[in-house]
């Protein structure tokens, strides 16, 4: 008679051999052109949303969504990582893989979640999804491990089997913290085509009581809330989630007041974390030094047709990565500011630091040799209070004939930044347009980071921050200053590259 096999075998099981997967491409994939010099990737092949972000016994663990067989969305494992410093990371095995009823689905498997510390144990939460009968079934299960890196499946899961009368069958992402002497989580879903975030309450992380309808849409907020997460800054709350349905708009946040005795978030104030076309589901953590630190998945769903790709087809044996973790503050007004850690800086080479001002005349264009690179950072600050250009700014990763560039100008008489990625490579696609609040003001201050098929782009002192993908050919690394209808004065600029950390 055969032995039938147990949960915590299967799990083993499945690990190994999504191991193996990624050994037979590790190599290769490395190779690749495209791939980032200090952006986190996985090994190779799939990633998407950041998972249980968190400080455990003294490094920072990044766990994420992982298909280990190809490099386009499958089902769903949990890869991981952990670094010392938030830029130098160490990949570890595998985390979770599809190995039970409730998990174990080539169009689902361990969907996103979050972890925390308890008593030196590290608690994994996630969404197992799985189709039965023509439909999701999504349910709110555990995995456990005391040295971080080997984890077991709660023998009881799922910890929550079905979604409270408020919610629907989208039903996923939980987030956990712990308030008092309870634990907390919330969990994205929708009913009616408005999104929502549900409340559970526990008191030992495996029993949970629906609690209340955290906050939902008011109709103008998104068909479904995914990822969402939730946390204290200074004396208020936010709430963060990326919508469905609100075309452009990939990440929300709101700031207000919680109160637990009702389990209802009030919010006042509402903004958006990232502006761009590539920022995705980004996760929290409270660190050892203070800071709300956040990471996202740099890519999107809603804005790209399903018959497109996520990556060129040039792009092999990977695909997707990470946003550089940033700091989030709350300003003087309520709202919030994000910026780029300050770890950061450990990767700048000898850099360029131009004190005196220089004019950028009508139509001119200058080039920047000190950018000559697939990896730098540049700090330029314009003088806006005798600009008389229409249009000035930056084009990027341009190539030695001036056929492929990618473009970002600031309109002065408007205060419309813009980004043009539709000359990039002959694939990306896509303008941004977004208005800044130094229209008005003296002086326009950008921070940029650019990392071989990333740029990302933080404004307004860290209020306005857009992300965005392009994928040129590695020859093109000249970078242009820019004037159209007028001149404008480049009142300070630094630059650095920046090194590898793989």
């Amino acid at each position: 008679m055969a032995v039938q096999q147990g949960s915590k075998e299967r799990h083993v099981q499945a690990l190994a051999k999504a191991e193996a997967a990624i050994a037979a491409i590790r190599e290769e994939a490395a190779r690749e052109p495209s791939r980032h010099k200090y952006h986190f990737m996985s090994p190779a092949r799939w990633i998407n949303d950041p998972n249980g972000f968190i400080q455990f016994k003294g490094e920072y663990h990044l766990f994420y969504q992982y298909y280990p067989y190809g490099d386009r969305w499958g089902a769903m494992h949990w890869g991981h990582s952990k670094s010392k410093d938030l830029v130098h990371w160490e990949h570890l095995p595998v985390a979770l893989a599809p190995s039970e009823p409730y998990d174990l689905d080539e169009r689902g498997g361990c969907f996103s979640g979050s972890a925390v510390d308890h008593n030196g144990v590290l608690y994994l939460f996630y969404t197992g999804t799985v189709i039965r009968d023509g439909e999701v079934v999504q349910t709110q299960c555990l995995a456990t491990s005391t040295d971080g890196i080997h984890f077991e499946k709660n023998e009881g899961n799922p910890v929550i089997a079905l979604p409270p009368e408020t919610g629907s069958n989208d039903f996923r992402d939980p987030k956990v913290w712990k308030h008092e002497d309870s634990w907390y989580m919330v969990v994205g879903s929708c009913k009616d085509g408005r999104g929502k975030a549900l409340l559970y309450r526990s008191p030992d992380l495996r029993q949970w009581e629906y609690i209340n309808v955290l906050a939902e849409s008011d109709g103008g907020l998104g068909t479904m809330w995914e990822c969402p997460d939730f946390f204290p800054l200074g004396d208020k709350h936010v709430l963060m989630f990326s919508p469905m349905g609100m075309g452009n708009t990939k990440t929300v946040y709101l700031v207000g007041d919680m109160d637990y005795t009702t389990g209802i978030f009030n919010w006042d104030v509402q903004g958006e974390v990232d502006v761009g076309f590539d920022y995705y589901a980004p996760q929290s953590l409270l660190d050892d030094k203070g800071r709300r630190i956040i990471i996202a998945w740099l890519n999107s769903w809603d804005w790209m047709p399903w018959f497109k790709d996520f990556a060129p087809p040039t792009q092999k044996g990977w695909c997707g990565s990470m946003s550089i973790p940033r700091t989030v503050e709350l300003d003087e007004d309520g709202r919030l500011k994000f910026l780029s850690i300050a770890e950061l800086a450990s990767l700048r080479e000898e850099g360029r630091f131009r004190s005196s001002e220089q004019q950028i005349g009508a139509d001119m264009e200058i080039i920047l040799d000190d950018l000559a690179s697939e990896a730098w950072e540049m700090i330029a600050e314009f003088d806006l209070e005798d600009c008389d250009a229409k249009e000035f700014g930056l084009k990027l990763r341009v190539s030695a004939d001036r056929t492929e560039e990618t473009v970002l100008s600031y309109f002065p008489t408007t205060g419309i930044l813009k980004f043009d990625r539709s000359r990039s490579d002959g694939w990306s696609e896509g303008i941004c347009e977004f208005k800044l609040e130094a229209f008005g003001q003296k002086k326009l201050k950008l921070h940029i980071l650019m990392d071989t098929s990333v740029v990302e782009i933080y404004g307004d002192e860290g209020r306005t921050v857009m992300t965005h993908n392009l994928f040129p050919h590695p020859d093109n690394i000249v970078t242009l200053l820019f004037s159209r209808g007028g001149s404008v004065s480049l009142t300070s600029f630094q630059s650095w590259k920046l090194r590898s950390v793989w």
